[in-house]
């Protein structure tokens, strides 16, 4: 049986422990003890970014919160052209460095793309300020779910203040996806209030997986 080694720790805004984990070839990461990724199961990742960029323009502007371990990113880099402008929030500066350091054979080379610009804070703070450099697509994996959150500050990315905020920061006919580990009726629901076109897909881990355990919540500004 092959040994699951602690690459490094940090800890979050929170004070919650942050592991970087490595097993059998495959890398993991947990924020207070519960799993929060791994490259086993990166394929509803890759399925939100197709569908948030499924009609973008020329010169599209993305927004993607949360680095993870890039997986979105490289999607969104696959399917936007060499003039696109690719926002990427990140919280911690240590998930960045972890990417540079444990990652680069992974997606950590992305991050060095042209078209790729990090920024070290919270994504509700670009949301906030988009002005009227607005987005075509944002993606939102920022936590496990809208209820319960891993990180209690989050909150206001999923409430109906979080939403017009979102609504506000995306182009007319632009496209929010939020990725979720449940599905959530409320969310689902509050979701409508903002945004047309609202679907709720269901997605799977990895692609021979027998069950959708991910739920990706889609919204169209109108």
């Amino acid at each position: 049986m092959k040994p699951t080694r602690t690459l490094a720790t940090s800890k979050t805004p929170d004070g919650e422990s942050l592991i970087l984990l490595e097993h059998d070839g495959h890398h993991y990461m947990k924020v207070g003890g519960i799993p929060l990724m791994g490259t086993h199961a990166s394929y509803s990742e890759k399925a939100m970014a197709d569908i948030a960029c499924a009609n973008l323009p020329l010169k599209p502007r993305v927004l993607i919160g949360g680095l993870g371990f890039g997986y979105t990113l490289r999607r969104v880099l696959e399917l936007c052209p060499p003039d696109a402008t690719v926002d990427v929030a990140e919280l911690l500066q240590v998930v960045v460095d972890w990417n540079r350091e444990f990652l680069a054979g992974v997606n950590g080379l992305l991050i060095d793309d042209p078209r790729v610009h990090v920024h070290i804070c919270d994504v509700a703070e670009i949301i906030s300020r988009a002005g009227e450099n607005r987005y075509h697509a944002i993606l939102l994996d920022v936590d496990n779910s809208p209820d319960p959150l891993v990180q209690k500050g989050n909150a206001k990315l999923y409430d109906g203040g979080g939403l017009t905020r979102v609504k506000a920061a995306l182009q007319p006919v632009g496209r929010v996806v939020y990725w979720s580990a449940n599905p959530d009726k409320l969310f689902s629901s509050l979701l409508g209030k903002h945004f047309a076109n609202v679907q709720v897909i269901s997605a799977k881990a990895y692609p021979e997986a027998k069950r959708f355990t991910h739920t990706l919540f889609v919204g169209d500004r109108v």
